[in-house]
Order: C-alpha cells, then structure tokens, then sequence
C-alpha cells in the first residue's frame, strides 16, 4: 500500500519497529483480484472494492491492480466489525475500562478478539445465520446485523472516496458469498456511487448481481485462499530449486 496508507498517527519512533498498518485477508484479496481477471480482465485497471464478510471481515481497495487501503490494520482487530472482533473503537476505551474496571491488558486484548463485535452486541450469537433468523423478535440480534452492514456501507463509501470512485465491487467470504439480505443492507443507499442490485440475482447468488449495463458491476466470487497457499509455496519451492 502507499505510505500514507500504512502510517499509524503516533510517535515516529515506533514505524521503525515495524508498527504500521498491515492489513490482512491478502491471501483472499489476491485470489479474488486473480479470478477477476479471469471474468473480466479489464476490471483489474480499474477501481475495485473487494469485501471479504465472513468470520474475520475486512475491505480493500484496489485501483489498476494494486491495493492502496484496507480496513484491518496493525492486527486483524481493526477495521469493520466481526464476529467476535470489535473492528475500529476508541483507543481511550484502554484508559477508561482499566481505571473503572481494573481491565488488563490482557483481558482488554481478549475482550476485543473474542469477547466484541456480533457476539458483544447481540449478547447470544457471533453467527450473523443466527441473528438473521432472530432479528425480528430479539432487538440486540437485529442492532448487531445493522451494525455490521452500517460499517460496511461506511468502508465501501469511504474507499470510493480514496479511489476517486468505484467501478467493480466484490462479495466474498462465507456472508459475502451466501447472505442476499446482508448484500442487499449494505449496497442500500449507495446509488451515487452506480451501485444497485438486480434483485433476482442477488437472490441467487449469482456471479454478477447488478443489471447487465450498470454503472458499477457488483460481483459475488467464493473466495479461496488455500490454493493461494498453494501456489505460494509452489512459487517459493521452485526458486528455491537449484540450477541445472
């Protein structure tokens, strides 16, 4: 990612012992900048949103090719909201829990990994299936889906800003790939960005969910960061050949 990207706003003195942003899901994002190429390769040129929503969920942006931002940070607690991750909070929250709550650090770094996010919120599940089928009769399972689909919506607007706009945005992990109504939350509202859904393929889970001819092509591609893995070490096992 550019510099500007990576820097963290604290003392200079800490960048030179490797504290930045870092991002991860790379294996994913790789794949699906990969697979894009394969169904429309003038796509990769352009100005991409690749959302991985599952479990650990974090956004990309990618302008001809190459990642200029993603959501997570120094650690994959950062960012959107997960399952059981708080995502993006006040640093002051360290400070405050740990003079009113004698908090540790390390019960504050496990509230915040597994203790946060669908789970904290809905107080019953970190499963967004089961806050899905809950929401109409429990009002914490319904904030903790809108939470998750408000802060998704605010990734993708806030990417198409540092893109100077948006051309192709793609679904994928396990709700990206598999959860319509979820696609259908977040992309609501975000018409001046050229993104609607044609509902009957959103419905389907097809590969392309907008109407044939929109402004910004929304896609769902099942991830696979195992065979990136593979292809990784397969790479690094050939240099690694000696010559003949």
């Amino acid at each position: 990612m550019p510099r500007v990207a990576k820097l963290l706003p604290i003392p200079r003195r800490y960048a030179s012992k490797g504290v930045e942003r870092y991002g991860f899901h790379g294996l994913s994002f790789a794949y699906l900048m990969r697979q894009l190429g394969k169904i429309d390769p003038p796509a990769t040129k352009g100005r991409v949103i690749l959302a991985h929503l599952g479990n650990g969920a974090s956004l990309a942006a990618v302008r001809g090719g190459k990642s200029i931002d993603t959501s997570m940070g120094f650690t994959p607690t950062a960012g959107l909201v997960m399952s059981t991750r708080s995502g993006d909070i006040d640093p002051g929250l360290v400070y405050y829990l740990a003079r009113t709550e004698r908090m540790t650090a390390s019960q504050f770094q496990r509230m915040v990994n597994h203790e946060s996010g669908l789970l904290g919120i809905s107080a019953t599940s970190p499963d967004l299936r089961d806050l899905l089928a809950r929401e109409a009769v429990d009002p914490r399972a319904a904030e903790a889906v809108a939470l998750f689909c408000y802060q998704a919506k605010k990734w993708i607007g806030s990417f198409a800003a540092a893109l100077g706009g948006l051309d192709t945005l793609v679904f994928s992990g396990g709700i990206g790939e598999n959860a319509p109504l979820v696609r259908e939350r977040i992309c609501a509202g975000l018409g001046f960005l050229g993104i609607k859904l044609s509902r009957r393929q959103n419905s389907n889970n097809a590969q392309l969910i907008s109407p044939r001819g929109g402004r910004t092509k929304i896609r769902v591609i099942r991830t696979d960061e195992e065979l990136m893995i593979a292809i990784s070490t397969s790479r690094f096992l050939k240099a690694k050949e000696p010559r003949k």
